[in-house]
């Protein structure tokens, strides 16, 4: 292998989350695909946007279905796959489940990364689902022009127990498991200007698995959950909202921020995709007048491997906020509640 660092971030035109389609062009993609025809054991489909397909098997266990791949997030091939991977299981997990086994998808430029760099992210991949207890049974590689990677993930849930986004109450309060910033991370990184302590605050994030998912979905106080991912936080809960049915009020100043990344937003690093979600679904938003523009990327900045968004009774809260903070989630909080009205956010 060369001696020349690699940079994986400067093989692709976009980079983890942040290079999913817009939400208003995924919707626009998604008007001629024919509806399922419907099915008893098909508890959880496409129809409200939720995480992963549910289908039950008998009345004890219901599978849980997703995928989710993308391009180099960070330069280090170790991180992009624990990253990756952490994000493909977050589905399984945001569903209240528990993965089974993963699958592997690999896009490789095989003509200009080393084979070291690929074995190094499988590796990483591979290291993150041990993590889970998942064994990685397979896959499928194909030679890309960019660095491809992710997971295709397959677990078990009990039936009453998977957690979708309609199932949330007016009331619920809602809570947040990881702090925002990871966008803005990834900004600064690709224009060299990550400080190592800001670098290791997004890896801590990035690769924490979202394992607690699995815990609270046996909580009866415990409505709905989501991750947030690529659509930011106001986009992620306006699946919630419009899913249930329900308006939600946040307050920014509630809402956690990983350490560095209000700083890096203060100084300009934003991403090209939180100005997409925005154009995508700022119609259904209401935002204080003098919001500053730093605030209002941190709302829409696509997490990566993000945490888990969780409509809760107000009777559990409490409690959820307990078992958060012991799984390792210090910066849990209480960002808000869902109400009734048209779907929508409404920050305050």
């Amino acid at each position: 292998m060369s001696d020349t660092p690699i940079r994986l971030t400067s093989m692709a035109h976009g980079g983890g989350c942040g290079c999913k389609l817009a939400p208003a062009v995924l919707q626009d993609i998604l008007k001629k695909m024919p509806v399922p025809v419907p099915a008893a054991d098909l508890l959880v489909g496409a129809e409200t946007s939720d995480d992963a397909a549910v289908y039950r098997l008998n009345d004890q266990q219901a599978i849980v279905a997703t995928t989710d791949f993308f391009t180099p997030v960070v330069d280090d091939p170790r991180d992009f796959g624990r990253i990756a991977a952490a994000n493909a299981l977050s589905d399984v997990y945001a569903m209240g489940g528990r993965p089974l086994f993963a699958l592997a998808l690999v896009g490789m430029p095989v003509a200009t990364l080393p084979v070291e760099a690929i074995q190094d992210i499988l590796a990483g991949g591979a290291s993150i689902c041990a993590e889970a207890g998942v064994p990685v049974v397979g896959g499928h590689s194909i030679d890309t022009p960019e660095p491809i990677y992710g997971l295709v993930a397959i677990g078990l849930v009990h039936p009453d127990r998977a957690l979708r986004n309609a199932s949330a109450h007016s009331g619920d309060r809602l809570i947040l498991t990881k702090g925002l910033g990871v966008g803005i991370f990834s900004a600064a990184l690709k224009k060299g200007e990550l400080r190592p302590n800001a670098y290791a605050a997004m890896i801590a994030s990035t690769t924490r698995l979202n394992a607690v998912g699995a815990e609270l979905a046996g909580l009866d106080g415990v409505r709905a959950m989501t991750d947030v991912t690529g659509f930011g936080l106001l986009g992620h809960l306006l699946e919630m909202c419009r899913g249930a049915g329900l308006a939600a009020d946040i307050a920014f100043d509630r809402a956690p921020i990983l350490p560095h990344a209000a700083e890096l937003a203060q100084a300009g690093f934003s991403t090209g995709a939180a100005t997409r979600n925005w154009a995508s679904y700022g119609a259904a938003v209401t935002l204080p007048a003098d919001i500053a523009p730093w605030r209002k990327a941190l709302l829409c900045d696509p997490q990566t491997s993000g945490g888990l968004l969780i409509a809760v009774d107000p009777s559990a809260e409490a409690e959820v906020l307990e078992r958060c903070r012991a799984a390792g989630f210090a910066q849990a909080a209480v960002i808000g509640e869902l109400r009734d009205g048209a779907p929508g956010v409404r920050v305050v």
